[in-house]
C-alpha cells in the first residue's frame, strides 16, 4: 500500500476540515460549482469521478472471467455476500440505527436520505482497493482478479435494479431516469473506455499499462480528495449544527463490514476453501465501491443531501476498518486451516 493510500483516512479528515471551512468563508464559488448541472448531473463532479474510476477499471482484465471455474466455491460465497446479503443487511442496519435508535440525534429531514446513502454504499462491491487487501492477506491474485471482473460485469446490470428495489423498500422515492443515467455515466461508459484504453496500452508493450497506472494513481486520489472538499463545502452548515452525524453514520457502516466479512470467511471455511482464497473473498465481500456510491448519491440526491454525506463517511472509515479485517484474517489463519468440527 502506497503512502497516500495508507493514510487515506487522514487525507479525508483534512478534506472535511478544509471543505467545511472553505464552504463557510467562500460560499459563492461552491454555489456556482453546484449549479453546473446537466440532466441533474453535476459536470465538475462527473469529471472528477471519471478521474477516480477509470484508473481503477484499467486494472480489471475481463478476460480473467474464464478463471472463475477454478475457484467456484470462493466465487459463489463472495457473490452471495456481495449481492444477496450486504445491500439488504445495510438497509436493515440503516433502519435500525439511523431511522430508529439514532433518530432523535439526527436532523429529521435527512433520515431517509442518510439511509439511501448507506444503501448506495453497500450496493456496489469494491473494485480497486480489493487488490491491496488481497495482497496484504497473501491472497490468490487469480481469484481476486476473476472475482472483481465478475462483480464489475454484474454491476453493469444489477446496480440500478438493486438500488431501486432497496430504496423502494425503504419508502424512498426512486428517480429512475437519474439512477439509470448514473449507471450509464459511472459504470457502463467508464468500463468501455477503460477496456479500450487497456487494450491499446497492452498492444504497445507490457510496460505501458503499469507506467500509465503509476502516473494516474496520484491524479485519481487528488480527484477523490477534491470531490470531498466540494462535498463538505456544501455540507458544512449541517456538520457544524450536528457534529455527531458523521460518528453516528459510521456505526452501521462499520458493523456491516465486520458482519459481512465474518460471514464470507466462515462460509469459505465450512466449504473447505483455501485460506488464500477465503481472505480476499471476505474482504471483497465486505468492502464498497465508494467512488461509485459518492457519484450516484450526488446525482440522485444532490451535493447537500444526507445521502452524499453518508457515502463520504464510508470513504472516511474504509482504510482503518478494512486494515483491521486484514489483521483478523491473517491472525486467524491457524484456526481457519484446522478442520471445522
Amino acid at each position: 500500500m502506497g503512502f497516500f493510500e495508507r493514510f487515506l483516512t487522514l487525507w479525508v479528515a483534512l478534506c472535511i476540515v478544509a471543505g467545511v471551512a472553505l464552504g463557510q468563508v467562500f460560499p459563492a464559488p461552491f454555489e456556482a460549482i453546484g449549479s453546473l448541472e446537466l440532466a441533474h448531473v453535476n459536470l465538475p463532479v462527473a469529471a472528477l469521478i471519471w478521474l477516480m474510476i477509470i484508473p481503477m477499471l484499467l486494472k480489471i482484465d475481463f478476460a480473467a472471467l474464464h478463471q472463475v471455474k477454478a475457484h467456484w466455491k470462493g466465487i459463489a460465497v463472495t457473490l452471495l455476500v456481495n449481492w444477496g446479503v450486504k445491500p439488504f443487511s445495510m438497509a436493515l442496519l440503516g433502519w435500525l440505527f439511523i431511522a430508529t435508535l439514532f433518530r432523535p440525534l439526527l436532523p429529521a429531514a435527512q433520515i431517509d436520505s442518510y439511509i439511501a446513502g448507506l444503501i448506495l454504499l453497500a450496493a456496489a462491491p469494491c473494485t480497486a482497493m480489493v487488490f491491496v487487501w488481497s495482497n496484504l492477506t497473501n491472497g490468490d491474485p487469480h481469484f481476486t482478479l476473476s472475482q472483481v471482473a465478475l462483480n464489475d460485469s454484474i454491476m453493469v446490470f444489477a446496480f440500478a435494479p438493486l438500488v431501486g428495489l432497496l430504496l423502494g423498500l425503504s419508502s424512498i422515492s426512486v428517480p429512475w431516469s437519474t439512477l439509470l443515467l448514473s449507471v450509464l455515466l459511472y459504470i457502463v461508459v467508464p468500463v468501455i473506455l477503460a477496456q479500450i484504453l487497456r487494450r491499446l496500452l497492452l498492444a504497445r508493450g507490457a510496460a505501458a499499462l503499469p507506467r500509465l497506472l503509476s502516473r494516474l494513481g496520484p491524479l485519481s486520489l487528488a480527484a477523490l480528495l477534491a470531490t470531498l472538499v466540494l462535498l463538505f463545502g456544501f455540507q458544512g452548515r449541517e456538520i457544524i449544527a450536528q457534529p455527531l452525524v458523521i460518528l453516528l453514520l459510521a456505526v452501521p457502516i462499520t458493523l456491516q463490514v465486520y458482519f459481512n466479512s465474518a460471514l464470507a470467511y466462515w462460509l469459505n471455511r465450512r466449504l473447505g476453501v483455501a485460506h488464500c482464497v477465503a481472505g480476499p473473498s471476505a474482504l471483497i465481500g465486505a468492502s464498497n465501491f465508494f467512488e461509485l456510491a459518492v457519484a450516484a448519491a450526488i446525482s440522485l440526491f444532490g451535493f447537500q443531501s444526507g445521502a452524499a454525506l453518508a457515502t463520504v463517511v464510508g470513504v472516511l472509515i474504509e482504510v482503518p476498518v478494512m486494515l483491521s479485517v486484514v489483521k483478523i484474517v491473517n491472525a486467524s489463519k491457524g484456526w481457519y486451516e484446522r478442520k471445522p468440527a
